[in-house]
């Protein structure tokens, strides 16, 4: 911080936000680029260009994982602890880049130049193992890899000089349909969508029975028409980007390769409902796709597809903005991100009012997933009434998966709504399947005799994750990686979520030492039902799903880990004594508290 002026740095980076309060998260995001970390002294000079109480600047940067209130060094390293990447070695390949490091997990190295540690979800589940350094991917990892990114580090190699293909990431589309089969003209679906005018555009939408593909499945058009009517002239249209759910990259493929029907169908949304403004929440982990999209934006609004007038059309003025994330899982929820999107910490607002009449900035507000909005350009396109004949009554249209696990052809595929398990598992080159985890950790655990059930919102209903456990696989490490997630996860917000998925994250660990008790089996189960039953938002009431569907389908996996069917203290005391023996050099059987215990006898 030395070498960094903290009122001048605070000054620059406030004025270029317009001291807009609302822009604390992203002031914090560039604070943090220029000094490398958020030292004491810059927050406070933060808060004073803002005119915000100190407090509240803290408050912000100590919400968000990507932002930091202690030096990380100059290389900050992530690896991906989903599932999919423990099943294929990641924990393995940290240890072996920290100890080629010389550095201790989660700790800053001795001579302040990395740190290692773990981050939820990178996104990249296809290609796994994965890591962030810097907030750039790398992937499929392996001990050459790590010791190529060991020895570059070691020699300081600044990000911009490492070898290009190490930062390559792949879309690994494998199965195409409506929308990633035909390529679209950009401004094609919106000028189709102008000439039919505002309210025949609607009526396509509600013919097209489109439904959300951020796993909620609120129908799209009865959204739509419900901010247009709401009273406000200043609406805004919102693309929830924040994909964080374990196991789901599918909008990271619409973003780096199909960003224009992404944007297109935010304006599409603008359209119908009488927006001017709209803004893209970028997860914190697909940052590298920044740049980009901003190309993108740039070459729309040159092509009159963006800002005043747009097409010619007289009043149709919307432009885009792209704000970023920070790492915060609980952002997916709508709400969470309109705080975030507002400059505060993304703790879930009570409902109502709902973001269509009191959203982003008290304003009516479209909150719309990225697959939801690319795929109201093939309406716009070819009518709602085509757009319904595939699919599924309740269900119209197609489904990107992102599949992952055990298959021999992870990547993004594209069903109409209504295919198998069987139908993807066969695609996907998956065999001898034990279990599939359909939407990720807050989805649905199935297993082998429930393959014949079909992906929909009327059956298994999924945001677009598609993890695949063979029979290899202990369900019950699957259960207890999502159990550290969502505590980890929690927003702190409510007693339920910040306390019950504490206690579950310690009886999953408590089981998986050996010291699990029957009577442990049944305070999981009454924990669950607490989180279900009274957390706040979604985030904790669907943090128990992978623990109740793996208990009812996969008992046995708890099951043998019982070392009592009474009770099993969690605490070992002589394990405790452990690092007292080390200091005095004993390892005799006096030493230890049983063998004590059974001499004095």
């Amino acid at each position: 911080m030395s070498q960094h002026d903290p009122v001048r740095v605070a000054e620059e980076i406030c004025l270029r936000h317009r001291r807009d309060r609302t822009r604390l998260l992203q002031v914090l995001i560039d604070a943090q680029d220029r000094v490398g970390w958020l030292p004491p002294p810059l927050l406070t000079a933060i808060a004073a260009q803002l005119d915000l109480p100190r407090a509240r600047v803290e408050g912000v940067a100590g919400f968000y994982s990507f932002l930091h209130t202690r030096p990380m060094g100059r290389y900050r390293v992530l690896f991906s602890d989903n599932i999919t990447d423990r099943m294929l070695g990641a924990p393995a390949l940290m240890e072996a880049l920290c100890g080629k490091l010389w550095v201790e997990p989660g700790k800053l190295s001795e001579d302040g130049l990395v740190s290692v540690a773990t981050t939820s979800c990178t996104g990249m589940c296809d290609q796994g193992p994965a890591l962030l350094v810097n907030g750039r991917p790398l992937t499929r990892l392996d001990h050459a890899r790590v010791n190529q990114i060991a020895e570059l580090i070691r020699r300081k190699r600044p990000l911009d000089a490492w070898p290009a293909e190490l930062f390559h990431v792949n879309d690994n589309i494998r199965r195409r349909d409506a929308l990633l089969g035909p390529s679209q003209q950009p401004g094609e679906a919106l000028a189709a969508a102008i000439a039919r005018g505002r309210e025949g555009w609607l009526e396509q939408m509600r013919l097209s029975n489109l439904r959300g593909r951020g796993g909620a499945g609120f129908t799209t058009a009865v959204k739509w028409m419900a901010c247009r009517d709401a009273a406000g002239a200043d609406k805004v249209v919102v693309c929830n980007a924040d994909e964080g759910e374990p196991g789901t990259f599918k909008d990271r493929v619409l973003l780096a390769s199909f960003a224009d029907p992404v944007f297109e169908g935010m304006t599409l949304a603008a359209w119908a409902v009488g927006a001017r403004q709209g803004l893209l929440y970028l997860r914190g982990e697909y940052r590298y796709l920044l740049d980009g999209l901003r190309e993108t934006l740039a070459r729309r609004r040159t092509a009159g597809l963006l800002g005043q007038g747009i097409l010619g059309e007289a009043g149709f003025d919307f432009d885009i903005d792209i704000h970023l994330g920070a790492g915060a899982y609980v952002c997916g929820e709508e709400t969470a991100l309109l705080e975030s999107l507002e400059g505060r910490r993304g703790t879930p607002r009570i409902r109502p009012p709902f973001p269509v009449t009191h959203g982003y900035l008290g304003r009516p507000t479209v909150v719309n997933n990225v697959e939801t909005l690319a795929k109201t350009t093939l309406i716009a396109l070819h009518g709602g009434a085509a757009f319904a004949a595939t699919g599924t009554a309740q269900s119209t249209g197609t489904k990107l998966l992102s599949i992952s696990g055990d298959c021999a052809y992870p990547g993004i595929y594209e069903y109409p709504f209504g295919v198998s398990v069987e139908r993807v598992l066969e695609d996907c080159g998956a065999s001898d399947v034990q279990a599939v985890q359909v939407g990720g950790a807050s989805g649905v655990t199935l297993a082998g005799y429930e393959f014949h059930r079909r992906i929909a919102f009327e059956d298994v209903p999924t945001a677009g994750a598609f993890m695949v456990f063979d029979s290899s696989r202990d369900m019950f490490a699957v259960a207890r990686n999502f159990v550290h997630f969502f505590a980890h996860e929690s927003c702190g917000f409510c007693t339920p979520c910040r306390v019950g998925t504490s206690l579950l994250e310690g009886y999953m660990d408590k089981l998986a030492a050996g010291h699990g008790a029957k009577m442990d089996l049944a305070d999981i189960e009454w924990i669950d039902r607490l989180l279900k039953n009274a957390s706040h938002c979604g985030l904790g009431s669907s943090a128990p799903n992978p623990v109740l569907d793996t208990l009812l389908k996969f008992r046995p996996a708890y099951e043998r880990r019982l070392k009592n069917l009474d009770f099993e203290p969690a605490f070992d005391l002589d394990a405790a004594l452990a690092p007292a023996r080390q200091a005095t050099g004993r390892d005799d059987p006096g030493a230890h508290l049983d063998t004590a215990q059974e001499t004095s006898r």
